[in-house]
Formats: structure tokens, C-alpha cells, sequence
């Protein structure tokens, strides 16, 4: 019987393996992510099946009410998808290394200087559901920055998960790439193991439903990176350009309504409302989206056999196609309502008054705000990221679409010459020059 690695015993190998990553050069890191995104290009039959296997089985959750509708989307692996994983990690190939970056630089008296140098945070342990995409995007990202990884994805994707784990660590080659670096847990018992293990895992990245990021915060001592909900919101101001207003907020709504950048929320001055909302209605209908509007909007609207909307809709991540419509009296009452029921995700105004676009871009409190553009923008990969670690609506560390700096912190080297402190205290203590190199 084959010995079965427990999930510290791979937190240790990740953690012992990540001080060899963090000093592997850039052209070994490099090279590993040409050699990954080769195989996955070299391995799709094994992917696509290992993905049928799970999509087969993820329908027959769905019937049983196990799984939603967009966990089965999110899940699925075509070969466009492919192309994109491969693409990702090419690019995150092209980022520049930022491991052993100085960061700043400060004389504190002749001949002793101090450095504040970028470095890996150590070992990440990311919890995601479905979207094996995930699996590319953290290894990539891990490698590139030197971190080790500990990655555990839901069960309706363990067959493609473990298939793109293989494919990317069986082609690693180089001696200076340890691939202990990157683990795959695949129990369900593992996340609770995992997140016990604050001696060994130094950050932990979940991604998925609100109830499942709430559990991994509530149950874990490790410092937690993500957001629980994707509250997005669109904004019709009184003076905006119909085109740009009617694409965007289709766009933010239907492109792709199962992920936390799409809006849940469209907002429309009062001024604006008679003439915009029955066209964007007409079109939200014509693509099956599910309307919920306040007292104003429903008798705008009524004619489109929209629904009432309730307190809760403002506060609502649908994750569907379905969007709760208020009209506002002002751009202060529709950054008051963002700010209010909003995430801190990512929020857009559609608008040609440029004050207006400024007040709602310094005003709303979220990690994204946009103007004139689709709040699906907000992704590490469409941000030049290379890839994503996640989004997060948090203040400390990272904020927003997290590429690369969230696996990132910094260490000081205090570089000096016999240097010793009981020089500078006392009464004939000597002076720091504290000057910037």
C-alpha cells in the first residue's frame, strides 16, 4: 500500500522546499513556465478527459441540488480555455522577477546601510471551488515568486485539478525548481487540516462561495487573503452616452454573470431613468436576465413582468442572471448606496460629466471603481497581472485583483562593517545620517 502524505507532511516539504525556490535565478524560473505551458499545450486529450469525468459527475450533483448552476460553468475546461491557461502562464514568464528587488534603500551612518528587499512570503495554502484554471494560475504565480503552495480545489473538479497538477509538475526538470514545492490536497478533510497549520502555511487564499470564504476566516489562525462577496454595481448618471451605458451595463451583467466582478446591482439617476431603463430592460430580458426593481423603476417597468425588489436585493450577490435596479436622486445617493450594500469589489459610472466622474472615483470605497468601462475588467490577468491569486476587498497587504505582490513581502538587510549600537547612545553618541541611496 502506498504511504500516503498527510497534509502537514506536505506543508513541511512545501516549506522546506520554498527557501530553495526563493533563491532558484530567474532564467531556471523562467524556463519551468515555457516548459509548463508546452505541456499543458502537449496534454490536452489527458485534461479534457480528466475535466468530462467531472462534468458528468458535477450534473449529477446539480440534479441532486448539491452543486449550482454556476459552479458546473465554472468548472468546465474547453480547449479556448486552454489557450488561456497557456497564455497566462507564458505571460507570467515575461513579468519581471521580483524576488531580491530593493524596495528601498537608507545609509544609517557611513559604511552601514540598510535595504528593504522584496522576498516570498513563504508557503500559500489556496482552498478554491470548481475552476481548475486556478490550479496554472497559483503554481505560475507560486513559481515565479518563489513561494510554495498548497493547493486544495472542490471535489466536482478533482479529476482535472489532479490532471493539471501532473502535466505542470511532471515538467519540471531543473534541480533548482524543487516541485515539492507544489502540493495537491484532495480530501475534504484536508481544508480543516490545513488550516491548523500556522507553524508551516504563512497565507491562505480562498476562493469560492461566500459561506465558503466566511468558514475559512472563521477557522483558521493563518492571515487570510480574498473577499467573502462580489456586491458589483453600475451607475447611470443623468449626463451619459446611451451606447456606452447600454454596452457596459449588459456586459458587466450577462458577458459572464457566475463570477464576483459581474454587477448584482444597477443604479439610474432619476433623470436618466425613463429613457435609459427600458432599454437596457429590453436587453436583459432578451438574454433571460431576471429583473428586480424598487417602487420607481417597477413602474417604469412594469410593462417587462419584472419582480419587486427587497431590502435583502440590495445586500445580494446573485451570481446569476438576475439584477436589482433602484433609481437614485443624485450621484451622492447612488455612492451612499455603493458604499452602504456594496463589497468593496468593484463598482462602475457611466457618465460624460467629468466632476462626476471623479467625486464617484475617489468617493466609493471599493477596490476596483471604473468609469465608462465593465466592471469584468476587474481581473489579475486583464490587469496585466499575468494571472490572479484572487481579489481582495481587504486594506492590509493586497487590495483588488491580486497578481504576483500578493505573494510578496519584504525582509531588511543591514549591511555595516563592526557596527555597534552602544556607539549612538549615551552622551557622546554619535549621529545617523539617515540619507536615502
Amino acid at each position: 500500500m502506498k504511504f500516503m502524505e498527510s497534509v502537514k507532511d506536505k506543508a513541511i516539504m512545501a516549506k522546506e522546499a520554498f527557501i530553495k525556490l526563493s533563491n532558484a535565478k530567474t532564467k531556471d524560473k523562467n524556463d519551468a513556465l515555457l516548459l509548463m505551458a508546452k505541456a499543458l499545450d502537449n496534454n490536452r486529450k489527458k485534461i479534457l478527459e480528466a475535466n468530462n469525468k467531472d462534468i458528468v459527475e458535477a450534473k449529477k450533483l446539480l440534479q441532486k441540488g448539491e452543486l449550482t448552476e454556476s459552479l458546473v460553468k465554472r468548472l468546465e475546461v474547453t480547449n479556448s480555455k486552454i489557450d488561456e491557461m497557456i497564455t497566462g502562464i507564458k505571460d507570467v514568464a515575461k513579468l519581471e522577477d521580483p524576488v531580491g528587488k530593493t524596495l528601498s534603500a537608507i545609509e544609517l551612518d557611513s559604511g552601514l546601510e540598510l535595504y528593504q528587499v522584496a522576498t516570498p512570503i513563504g508557503v500559500i495554502g489556496m482552498v478554491f471551488e470548481s475552476r481548475p484554471d486556478v490550479v496554472p494560475q497559483i503554481i505560475s504565480l507560486a513559481l515565479k515568486s518563489g513561494n510554495g503552495v498548497l493547493l486544495k480545489g472542490g471535489r466536482e473538479a478533482a479529476n482535472t485539478n489532479r490532471a493539471i497538477y501532473e502535466v505542470l509538475t511532471g515538467s519540471i526538470k531543473n534541480k533548482s525548481i524543487p516541485k515539492e514545492a507544489f502540493q495537491l490536497l484532495e480530501r475534504r478533510e484536508d481544508v480543516t487540516e490545513m488550516l491548523k497549520l500556522d507553524k508551516y502555511i504563512d497565507l491562505i487564499i480562498p476562493r469560492g462561495s461566500n459561506d465558503f470564504v466566511r468558514f475559512v476566516q472563521s477557522n483558521t489562525k493563518i492571515p487570510v487573503l480574498g473577499h467573502a462577496d462580489g456586491i458589483c454595481h453600475a451607475y447611470v448618471d443623468k449626463k451619459y452616452d446611451e451606447k456606452k451605458a447600454l454596452d457596459v451595463c449588459f456586459d458587466a451583467k450577462v458577458q459572464y454573470p457566475a463570477v464576483c466582478n459581474a454587477i448584482e446591482t444597477l443604479l439610474v439617476h432619476e433623470k436618466s431613468a425613463k429613457k435609459f431603463l427600458p432599454k437596457i430592460a429590453k436587453m436583459y430580458k432578451e438574454a433571460g436576465v431576471e429583473i428586480r426593481c424598487c417602487p420607481q423603476s417597477f413602474e417604469i417597468l412594469k410593462d417587462f413582468k419584472v419582480k419587486k425588489a427587497k431590502e435583502k436585493d440590495w445586500s445580494t450577490e446573485y451570481n446569476d442572471l438576475i439584477i436589482s435596479i433602484k433609481v437614485v436622486t443624485s450621484l451622492e445617493d447612488a455612492v451612499e448606496h455603493i458604499n452602504k450594500y456594496g463589497s468593496h469589489h468593484t463598482d462602475v459610472i457611466l457618465t460624460e460629466d467629468k466632476k462626476a466622474g471623479e467625486y464617484f472615483l475617489n468617493f466609493v470605497d471599493s477596490s476596483s471603481v471604473m468609469l465608462n468601462a465593465s466592471t469584468r475588467f476587474a481581473d489579475g490577468f486583464r490587469y496585466g497581472k499575468g494571472a490572479e491569486i484572487g481579489i481582495s476587498t481587504g486594506k492590509i497587504h493586497a487590495r483588488g485583483p491580486t497578481g504576483m505582490e500578493g505573494m510578496l513581502i519584504y525582509k531588511y538587510k543591514l549591511i555595516g562593517s563592526g557596527h555597534k549600537v552602544a556607539d549612538y547612545v549615551g552622551k557622546n553618541a554619535k549621529p545617523f545620517t539617515h540619507r536615502k541611496l
